[in-house]
């Protein structure tokens, strides 16, 4: 069933700087804790397929998955997307909007909960499938193996560990751990700046993509909407950012298909730890990419055409 007019709470787009496909919408909605986020979705006519519920990295936000929409909705998908508690236009956590902060990692869940049922009253075409980047990927492994209703699941570059020097491990976990207890949970993790990440470095020796028009995308994105800009995080969110991935480790893979992408040039998430769970996912696949890094949805468009292609051949095999 349609939505109803005054079930929906309208929420700023920016589709000048989205370039996604036509008719994309942002909607207000609450979570079960009382948080506002911000959920957006494009649903062109010819998006008969299902839905792709796509799950952002930390410091991301709506507009800038316009180019992964695009995709999709040229090989017949629907998108939702989220910006999660903390980022984008949705509640941050802390008074400093510069600071990526979050008590908890479980509290993630909330927003997909939220974020589904928007999708239920828009009446997005069904079935669901998921893709998870990076710490989306942390998040959208978790909502899984606790039920999250889709056919079928991609990730890239997924945050199931990060990649710190060996040197730095355990004073991070230390930190991660000591550091909320004794007051410090909402400072900037040392050495980390608060500044986001593509207005404080240039394109070159950048860690997230080889493709220079799309660094410049999402450096235009956040000159024109600042407010969408999210800096480092904090010693809090180092902490549960490790708890999760080292909880998640422990458990099982869901029974589903799975491919996961990975550029053999990533700098930003822990390999083994994505090697490890592929290796022990029934019937995943996993894809290393040359000359990718982090940012899998945002290289070259050869490389992106590619990856969709790949995606939606799965997702084709399971509507």
């Amino acid at each position: 069933m349609d939505a109803r007019p005054g079930d929906l709470q309208p929420a700023p787009f920016f589709a000048d700087i989205a370039k996604g496909p036509e008719g994309g919408q942002a909607h207000w909605v609450k979570t079960s804790d009382g948080l506002r986020i911000r959920v957006g979705h494009w649903q062109p006519e010819t998006a008969t397929k299902g839905t792709v519920l796509l799950f952002p990295g930390r410091t991301e936000y709506i507009e800038k998955y316009g180019p992964a929409a695009a995709e999709l909705a040229n090989r017949g998908y629907a998108t939702l997307t989220i910006d999660w508690r903390g980022q984008g236009l949705a509640d941050r956590m802390l008074p400093d909007r510069r600071l990526g902060h979050i008590d908890d990692f479980q509290d993630f869940q909330k927003d997909i909960a939220a974020a589904l049922d928007l999708g239920d009253r828009l009446a997005l075409p069904k079935p669901y499938f998921l893709i998870g980047h990076s710490m989306g990927g942390a998040i959208g492994l978790r909502a899984l193996i606790e039920g999250l209703p889709v056919k079928a699941c991609v990730f890239t570059g997924p945050m199931w560990g990060i990649d710190i020097a060996p040197a730095m491990r355990l004073l991070s976990r230390l930190m991660g751990k000591i550091g909320p207890a004794i007051g410090l949970g909402g400072k900037l993790v040392p050495t980390l700046e608060l500044q986001t990440y593509v207005l404080a470095n240039p394109f070159d020796g950048n860690t997230l993509t080889n493709d220079p028009a799309m660094y410049q995308l999402m450096r235009d994105q956040l000159q024109a909407q600042p407010g969408l800009a999210l800096g480092g995080p904090t010693i809090g969110w180092l902490g549960q950012g490790l708890q999760d991935c080292a909880a998640l480790a422990a458990l099982d893979s869901p029974a589903l298909p799975c491919i996961t992408f990975l550029g053999k040039q990533e700098q930003i998430v822990d390999c083994p730890a994505i090697h490890d769970r592929m290796a022990r996912w029934p019937g995943g696949e996993l894809v290393l990419l040359d000359n990718v890094q982090h940012e899998v949805m945002m290289e070259a468009a050869e490389v992106r055409s590619r990856v969709f292609d790949r995606i939606c051949s799965l997702f084709d095999q399971y509507r």
